[in-house]
Formats: C-alpha cells, structure tokens, sequence
C-alpha cells in the first residue's frame, strides 16, 4: 500500500491537509477524497512540491489544490510548511498556487511554535460585475426544486460575482432576494452546482454577507468541481478577498473590513484605485501524519 505523509493545518477553522508525498495529478482527487475520509473536519486537500534548483530561492514551494482551483487558506498554510522547514520566524515566502499565474507572496510571523500570522497580497480580480441567474427550474438533490424554494428567490435574478484566477465568487448581500436560500442549504447547494456549470468556473463561491462596516459577518459555501466537494466552509480565504473587492469597488473608496466567519474572523484591505487588497489570516499546524493508503 502506499505511504501518504500529510500535514495539518487549522487556517480560521478552515482545516486543511497538505500532502508532501509525490503524488500524480490524476490520482489527486482520489487521494484528498481517502485524506477526507479518514479526517471527517478536513475541507480541502492540497499537494506539496518542493522547488529545487532555484538559486534565488525565488520559488521555494508549489501547492496544488486537488481540484486545480486556487485557495488562499491553503497557500497561508503552504508559505508557513516551508517556514517551518526552514527554520523561519519571519519573513516572506513566495508561493506557486494552483489556478493563478503568478506565484503569491505569504508574509509570516510566528506567534507560537507552530502558529503564524499571515498576510497576502492578492492580484486584482480578473472582472467585477453582475451576473443573470436563472433560479428555478434546476436540479436539486432529489432531481427538481420544490416550487416553496424556488419561489424564495424568485424576485431577483441578478447578483454580483468576483471573478478570480482559479475561483469565482458571488455575493449575496443582506437585501438581496437570494439571502433566504442560506436558510435551504439543500437548495443553496443546488444553485451553486448549477451556477458553476452554466458559469464554467474552475470553483464557485457563495458567500453570504451580514449587515455591518469594518466587522461584518460572512458565511461561505464553496464548490469545487474538479474534486467534487460542497461545503459550507468555516472561513473562506479568497471568499473573504472576494468580498472585500466588492465593497471597495462598489463604494469607489478603499475599505478594511474584518469578515467574522464561522470559526473566526478574516481581515481585508482593498483599494480599488491602486488596485490593491491585502489578506490577513492566522495559522496553526495541528499535526503530521503518515498513513497507508
């Protein structure tokens, strides 16, 4: 059988398991479905290279996501696993990440043995904008929508969507007509499936936005197709990115917002005239593990 070495990170209750055994992209999915299986709290299983060969060190690490999507979380955890490895207490950590061009930049700070703070610059979103949705009519989990659901979101088709490199995400605001469905989550993740179809992204989000200024809370629901999960994530890092582009690009002036999130709170910075936003997270490794598969 073979022998799986995998990390553990808790990044804001967003667990996540990064796996430094060579492993082939075909086989990914089925391994971070294995990895899931055995850790019932795991949300999302990403895949370590280690780069070699750089003289600058210019890019120590590639992360892989089992879907080919692009996860901020898990690159905060990545940047910290070389760290650690390295030795570092501090400092900056470039980062290859599935589902992205070009690599990121973690800035690290050790807050105990095996915690970090983390902040990232993310690149500017591809496009921000509105999308038409269709909201009945589509498949659910038994095959159609009840009309009671369909008739929750029926007054608005219209919603605003971030689209990134490697995941899009649509935002739902306190006064939209689609905030309800967070209540159906059976419906909530019909929609989303459909939606990332009929959109074609490589990972859809929906992220439900509370009332609120510099601390707002935000509940994430993430789709990704290529790894086939659905969840209903603790914190969603490019989620909370996502948002905070939104509302900087909606107000035309630049915002920092703290997300308060199911299992604790994500912080944005972004200003759309410089085309900047900075992410800021914390991190915790929960353990190593080697299993057989």
């Amino acid at each position: 059988m073979d022998r799986i070495q995998y990390c553990k990170f808790d990044p804001t209750g967003n667990i996540t398991a990064l796996v430094e055994t060579a492993v082939d992209i075909a086989d990914q999915p089925a391994v971070a479905s294995w990895i899931m299986g055995m850790e019932p709290d795991v949300e999302q299983v990403g895949f370590i290279t280690y780069e070699r060969g750089n003289a600058d060190g210019s890019v120590p690490i590639s992360l892989r996501m089992a879907g080919g999507e692009f996860c901020g979380n898990a690159t905060m955890c990545a940047a910290a696993l070389c760290a650690m490895h390295r030795g570092l207490q501090s400092g900056t950590v470039p980062v290859k990440v599935s589902g992205a061009s070009a690599p990121f930049t973690v800035s690290l700070e050790q807050q105990a043995p095996f915690s970090y703070s983390a902040a990232v610059i993310m690149p500017p979103a591809v496009r921000i904008g509105m999308v038409n949705l269709q909201p009945s009519g589509m498949a659910g989990a038994d095959g159609a929508i009840e009309d009671s659901g369909a008739e929750k979101i029926n007054a608005m088709l219209s919603l605003p969507i971030v689209e990134m490199e490697g995941i899009s995400h649509i935002i739902i605001e306190p006064d939209s007509g689609f905030l309800g469905i967070k209540e159906d989550p059976e419906l909530a993740e019909a929609l989303l499936r459909q939606w990332c179809g009929v959109l074609g992204a490589d990972c859809l989000g929906m992220m439900f936005l509370g009332e609120g200024t510099a601390l707002r809370p935000l509940t994430p629901l993430v789709y990704v197709p290529g790894a086939d999960t659905m969840f209903w994530e603790n914190s969603c890092a490019s989620g909370s990115a996502a948002a905070g582009m939104y509302l900087a690009e909606k107000s035309g002036s630049p915002v920092d917002v703290t997300f308060d999130e199911p299992a604790g709170r994500l912080r944005v910075e972004s200003d759309p005239a410089a085309g900047r936003t900075v992410l800021h997270g914390s991190l915790t490794l929960l353990g190593s593990v080697i299993a057989r598969r």
